[in-house]
């Protein structure tokens, strides 16, 4: 007999999420640019609607978004009945796990994709089993390769954090197509926005066709909205169901609810920050690319953020010091197949501007 209470074993197969840093090793304040957030800020009118939801905080917000979701319906031609919203996208990717697998099931999602999939598949007792990927980017023959008659949930972060990386749509419905019924495939999209429009509907084209698809958004990376914690989901019925048995009663908060909706009818804002990032990251890559005979390469990326090789002389933890002597804070992920990489989020133009010369000159390469 024990003298505590004991947590499941499977819960102790967890290790906890790292956010990303934002102080040096010496406590100095760094600029962030670790964890993807939005360099632009936040969308005028959604900050406005913040400041004037502060006199409804004595008050629970509306349990079910229902004006969220109806916006959110309207914008992208879904039914509202068919969508969910959460405390970020992260509570939504756990019920989907939590809601679809248990001890004795599987859980399956790419090597070096986001690390919560881990998490979500151990915190229900499920078994996490990852497919591996190429050139860093989700192999559908892999994923397809490791299903087994236990798989009840498959992840695919599309485009792909930590690495940026991004399958075309006729690769996600092959996915779908050679998956079970039985088996949910959740399609992460929380970098969707800043993909080409064009390019932005194979999810939710795919769940509305289908009893077996689920699709994840956020308002923290485009909308610029990270500190309200607000993510949406939209799926078959029988998800969304399953989805609200179990998500918290007053998951989304009433300044949440009134940004999201406010930042959702500033679509010049998400507009300008696509921008921003595409040229930035245009920017980066470029300066990348001349450094190549130093050892340094870059992961294309379609998200807001550049993976950077470092394969040379100069290893990972060179850049990254050098990188927090000049006062900026960007992710190391010292796992297996990323040691020797740097996730560097796409910040101002003057962050970049500084980026860029840091780099150049770790390299001897300063004129």
């Amino acid at each position: 007999m024990t003298t505590r209470p004991e947590p499941k074993p499977w819960i102790l197969g967890i290790h906890a999420y790292k956010p990303g840093k934002s102080t040096a090793s010496d406590g100095r304040a760094l600029v962030k640019l670790s964890a993807n957030e939005n360099p632009l800020g936040s969308s005028p009118a959604a900050l406005s609607a913040l400041e004037a939801a502060r006199d409804e905080a004595a008050t629970y917000p509306d349990p079910s978004s229902a004006a969220l979701r109806a916006r959110l319906a309207e914008l992208h031609g879904l039914d509202p009945d068919r969508i969910v919203c959460g405390t970020g996208s992260d509570e939504l990717l756990n019920l989907a796990a939590q809601g679809f697998a248990g001890p004795g099931d599987e859980v399956l999602f790419s090597r070096r994709s986001f690390a919560v999939y881990d998490i979500a598949a151990r915190r229900c007792g499920a078994t996490p089993v990852v497919a591996e990927d190429t050139d860093f980017t989700a192999n559908v023959d892999a994923l397809l390769g490791a299903v087994t008659d236990n798989t009840r949930v498959v992840f695919l972060a599309n485009p792909n954090n930590p690495t940026g990386t991004w399958i075309a749509p006729d690769e996600v419905r092959r996915l779908h197509a050679g998956l079970r019924e039985d088996a949910l495939l959740v399609i992460d999209e929380a970098y969707a926005e800043y993909l080409d429009p064009a390019l932005q509907n194979v999810g939710f084209e795919l769940a509305a066709e289908n009893e077996n698809v689920l699709v994840t958004r956020t308002f923290s990376k485009i909308y610029g909205l990270a500190a309200e914690r607000i993510g949406w989901a939209t799926g078959a019925p029988g998800l969304i169901d399953t989805l609200n048995r179990i998500r918290g009663p007053f998951n989304v908060t009433v300044s949440g609810q009134r940004a999201g909706l406010a930042a959702l009818g500033d679509q010049e804002f998400v507009a300008q920050s696509r921008e921003h990032n595409r040229a930035e990251r245009t920017r980066l890559e470029e300066a990348i690319a001349a450094l190549g005979n130093h050892g340094l390469s870059s992961v294309p990326s379609e998200a807001n953020f550049l993976l950077v090789e470092f394969t040379g002389s100069i290893t990972a933890k060179d850049a990254l010091g050098a990188i927090a002597e000049a006062g900026y804070a960007v992710r190391h992920l010292p796992e297996p197949g990323l040691d020797h990489t740097l996730r560097i989020t796409i910040g101002k133009t003057q962050d970049m501007d500084r980026i860029i010369a840091v780099l150049r000159q770790l390299c001897g390469e300063t004129a």
